[in-house]
């Protein structure tokens, strides 16, 4: 079957999101769709508004055919990781192609850039190195070094889905056969749009930010009838319901238990800890830590790592022995995943037991917590079979 991929998070799941899979699928020419999907944790650092099945349902009723977890591991990092690990997936499953968002207006060849990338990848790191903690965030950094190396090319490090696009080209770039690379112009809203102004689109900021109101008066013309309702009716999570954990663990443990958190340098463990004591609201706390060296995003990721107790081990132990994590599919899914058995380079799993569940351990200590702060508890992984959409032509 010929397949494409994308790599997403769907917080939540709407109409943008619902047109890209469309023109993936049309681009393309493909006859199965694989989402790669942050689970219950994503790349910001924040909790997922709807857990990952919920998620992964309303994206079978929308055109996926086949939802894969991406790990905490790389789900919860920075651009370069989250992107390693969605292609490593689609790779490991000989997906043929790979579409993706892009934001900005000037067309870009992204399979030149990638392969641009691979073939200078030690000169662009050395000149990266001078141009390392120089007060300037890291676009911007990297923006400097292209603008040397590469002066021809015109590149934007400040739009989300571009940075991505580029991080997908990076890494499809090292692979013998690397994928086919479609980006789709992001239509409608931009990313960091807080207010709906569209008929049809609205960035899921916005919808969030109408959510956590309680103002679903102008979301039913920018979501799927599907998201509309989960939202409506399912206990939703943010970083606020959240935070009397996390504070417990700021307070409660040492400064040198907190120094082995991952990614805890240059002594945050003592401005976290003294903001969590002086703090009774998420974002109270966040105002107190963030700074021009240490972005919210930054933090927000490190809060997590908090929240979970998580060691360097946990994080790398994945990137080396990754795995197929199945949320859910439909028949075109199904019969897809029925070839790429044999064939796929990582262990395919679809239902968690004695003998996986050490690999999967830190995605499965994710779906713990984030259980916590739901009313109905739902089990995010023991007892899970994939979600089976059966289409009406059965």
């Amino acid at each position: 079957m010929r397949s494409c991929g994308v790599i997403v998070e769907y917080n939540p799941f709407h109409n943008g999101h619902k047109y890209h899979l469309e023109q993936a699928k049309k681009v393309s020419n493909a006859e199965c769709l694989v989402a790669v999907m942050s689970g219950n944790f994503l790349q910001r650092g924040e909790p997922a508004v709807l857990d990952k099945w919920t998620r992964a349902n309303e994206a079978l009723q929308n055109g996926a055919d086949l939802v894969i977890e991406l790990p905490f591991s790389f789900a919860v990092q920075a651009s370069d990781y989250f992107t390693r690990g969605g292609v490593k997936l689609l790779q490991s499953l000989g997906v043929d192609s790979l579409c993706f968002g892009t934001d900005i207006q000037s067309k870009l060849d992204y399979e030149a850039f990638g392969k641009f990338h691979h073939d200078n990848k030690e000169r662009i790191d050395e000149l990266f190195q001078t141009k390392k903690n120089n007060g300037q965030s890291y676009p911007q950094q990297m923006t400097e070094v292209y603008r040397e190396i590469y002066p021809e090319m015109t590149l934007d490090f400040s739009s989300p889905n571009h940075i991505l696009g580029m991080g997908y080209a990076k890494e499809n770039a090292c692979y013998k056969n690397p994928m086919t690379l479609f980006p789709i112009k992001r239509v409608g809203s931009q990313y960091h749009d807080e207010n709906v102004t569209d008929i049809s689109f609205a960035s899921a900021t916005a919808v969030r930010k109408k959510v956590f109101l309680n103002d679903f008066s102008e979301l039913s013309s920018v979501l799927p009838d599907e998201t509309l309702m989960d939202l409506k009716s399912l206990e939703l999570v943010n970083w606020e319901k959240l935070w009397p954990f996390l504070k417990y663990q700021l307070i409660t443990q040492s400064i040198e238990e907190l120094k082995l958190i991952y990614q805890m340098v240059e002594g945050l463990e003592y401005r976290l800890k003294d903001a969590a004591k002086s703090s009774s609201r998420f974002d109270d706390f966040m105002m107190k830590v963030k700074s021009k060296r240490y972005t919210w995003t930054r933090i927000q990721r490190l809060c997590l790592y908090v929240l979970l107790q998580i060691k360097e081990k946990e994080i790398t132990s994945v990137w080396n022995e990754s795995f197929i994590r199945v949320l859910g599919f439909n028949s075109k899914g199904r019969q897809f995943l029925k070839e790429k058995k044999d064939k796929s380079t990582l262990p395919i799993i679809t239902n968690i037991n004695k003998k996986n569940e050490k690999l999967l351990s830190l995605d499965i200590k994710a779906g713990m917590i984030y259980s916590l702060v739901q009313n109905n508890k739902k089990e995010q992984d023991y007892y899970q079979s994939p979600i089976y959409l059966k289409e009406e032509k059965e």
